[in-house]
Parts: structure tokens; sequence; C-alpha cells
């Protein structure tokens, strides 16, 4: 990071003091995660993912896609541009090796019925409640991830108009009944593990 950039994130508050005083660039970088996605990556919701403890792999993959604009986000495909590739691979890393800490959200019981019921497809990559990805280094948990996220995120995937890569999950969520979007995003979000 060149040194009118620090300065800037400096400035700004971005930066923790002692991540900058270690002279640890990436965790450096990292802190200025931390307003959106949480100190760690654990992110205090309820649109915004915790992002630490997810696959390297997951990570980079969707940054490098954010940047190149294979992937759609109003706020991450902007920020990232300014990364290098080094940078993207180096915060992947340091945020993979972070816990992932589930945020289980309460969930009315009928709703949380609902969503399992209509959770089927989601089952074969993510697992039964979120936990155990069929694929660890690519596929993210999302058990205890945030619901309204999740939910967002599917919605994206059901429109043709954005671009979302993952082929899979476009088939799969738009296949999903649009009253049950929310539900299956709420099953996930409401479980520890």
């Amino acid at each position: 990071m060149n040194k009118r950039v620090i300065l800037a994130l400096a400035t700004a508050g971005l930066l923790s003091a002692p991540a900058f005083a270690s002279g640890d660039k990436t965790a450096a970088l990292a802190a200025t995660c931390n307003n959106c996605h949480g100190t760690n990556g654990v992110s205090v919701g309820p649109s915004m993912p915790s992002i630490g403890g997810l696959p390297e792999a997951y990570l980079r993959t969707v940054m490098m896609q954010w940047k190149s604009g294979e992937r759609y986000s109003a706020t991450m495909s902007r920020l990232i541009k300014g990364y290098s590739d080094q940078q993207i691979a180096d915060l992947a890393k340091y945020f993979a090796a972070k816990p992932w800490v589930p945020q289980p959200q309460p969930v009315d019981a009928k709703i949380l019925a609902q969503g399992k019921a209509a959770s089927e497809r989601c089952t074969t990559c993510h697992g039964d409640t979120g936990s155990q990805p069929d694929d660890p280094a690519e596929t993210p948990q999302i058990h205890g991830q945030w619901a309204k996220y999740m939910e967002l995120e599917m919605m994206k995937y059901r429109d043709n108009a954005v671009a979302m890569p993952h082929r899979r999950m476009r088939g799969n969520t738009q296949r999903l009944k649009e009253e049950d979007v929310a539900a299956v995003a709420q099953y996930y979000a409401a479980q520890q593990k």
C-alpha cells in the first residue's frame, strides 16, 4: 500500500493503531473491512455478511469476481478495484484464518419449518444446516449468517439481469418459490451448527 493511501486511511480512522504500528500490511488493510464486516470479519448484521472463517478460495474468488465485474455488488465492486491481486489473496488468507462465528437469529417456528422444507436444493452444497459444505475449500458455511444478507444475495441470483456467476446457485434459487426465499434465508440464519 503506498504512503498516501496509508495516510488517507489512517486520517479517516480506518486503520487500527495496533495493526498499523506493527507493520503488518495485511492486518492494516483488513482493518479497513471492519466498518462493514466487523472485527475479525464477524458482522453485527443484518445485511452485511460475516466473512471471518469463510474458505480462502471462496473469498479470493468472490473478490476477484467483483474486481473483474463478473459478480455484482454495489459497494464491493467499487472498493475492490483499487486492490492488487496480491492484496486480494492476502485478505482472503487473513479472513479465512479467523474463526467462523455463527450469529444465530431467532425465527418464528412456522417460518423455520417453511425454510427447512424449501431448502432441499441448498443442502446439496451447503449441508442440512449450512454448516457442512460439500466442498469446504470453495463453498461457504451459511449457518448463522445474516438472514437479510442471504435473502438479498438469493434475490440477485434470481434476477438474470444481475451479474452473478455461480450457475448452480442461480438455477437453484430461481427454482425456489418467491415466498420461500426469505424463509430459506431465515432457516439457515437460525442455525448454530
